[in-house]
């Protein structure tokens, strides 16, 4: 009956000391109170009563928000900074015997770290310079925690947060920023507009130009071509008297009619040519011989 009570303790003293590491977890392995190993993924045995675990070590990222920090800039101006490190452990014999409580250690490196590097900048330069910080506090906090088996892989700036008073001046420059911008556009927009407008009367003054010299071209070709149309049909007529062979009375004849026409005009001269009056001579003797007989 011992012997089976034994059995049983030396098998579950066994299976107690049976250990699987999983995945992205180390365990850090003390052999009579001094360092022995570092067990990786996988199944692995214990030796009872001599060796155990120190630490159980998470290889995945971490990611630690810390609390706002008050730092002074170049130009005297207090400000709360909080600051987000994202990091990874390297080394877990490190980790486990290199620095005790390894998060506040982290913290307190990096505020004042942060100290350091806003200490040598002025209040604009701190607010327009993010990357820069970044960068900055990476590479230091990196060196720093090398000895800590902590790998920092970035660290941001989350919130920067300026007195009271300096917030309302940035406000009150931005807002006049602002109507600045909105006068410019402004008046931008009214030059646009005027400069179209302009634009606009002067293709309407050109096109009216152009229309009215258009007009004016038709005017002058319809009087040039009606000009032309009284001199063909006159050429016509005395080209007909000729084909006729019309004698000097029937030439008289149509002289006078013509000069009837011109009468009936509202002109208050006539200017008769010397052959038409020997003409008009000639008929008035005629006439008289005639009545005569």
């Amino acid at each position: 009956m011992l012997l089976i009570v034994l059995f049983i303790f030396i098998l579950l003293v066994i299976i107690a000391n049976i250990k699987i590491v999983p995945q992205s977890r180390t365990y850090v392995i003390e052999r009579l109170g001094s360092y022995n190993t570092t067990w990786q993924t996988g199944l692995h045995f214990k030796l009872p009563f001599i060796e155990r675990i120190a630490n159980n070590v998470s290889l995945k990222e971490k990611v630690r928000d810390f609390a706002p920090q008050p730092v002074i800039t170049k130009d005297n101006v207090t400000m709360q900074i909080d600051t987000v490190v994202y990091f990874q452990i390297t080394d877990s014999k490190l980790y486990t015997y290199g620095v005790e409580n390894p998060i506040n250690a982290i913290e307190n490196l990096t505020a004042t770290t942060l100290r350091n590097i806003i200490g040598d900048l002025e209040l604009d330069e701190t607010l327009t310079s993010r990357d820069l910080i970044n960068s900055k506090m990476c590479v230091i906090l990196d060196e720093a925690t090398d000895a800590w088996g902590i790998k920092i892989n970035r660290v941001e700036v989350k919130n920067i947060i300026p007195p009271r008073d300096i917030q309302e001046a940035m406000e009150k420059q931005m807002r006049a920023e602002r109507e600045r911008r909105e006068k410019i556009l402004q008046a931008e927009g009214e030059k646009k507009s005027s400069i179209l407008i302009a634009e606009g009367e002067k293709e309407s003054a050109i096109l009216r130009a152009e229309a009215q010299k258009e007009s004016q071209i038709k005017l002058a070709e319809g009087e040039a071509e009606a000009i032309l149309k009284v001199q063909e049909a006159t050429a016509a007529g005395i080209k007909l008297l000729k084909e006729a062979k019309a004698d000097n009375s029937v030439l008289a004849l149509k002289s006078f009619e013509t000069f009837e026409k011109v009468a009936n005009g509202q002109s208050t001269k006539i200017i008769i040519p010397s052959d038409i009056q020997n003409m008009a001579g000639l008929i008035t003797s005629a006439s008289e011989l005639l009545n005569k007989k």
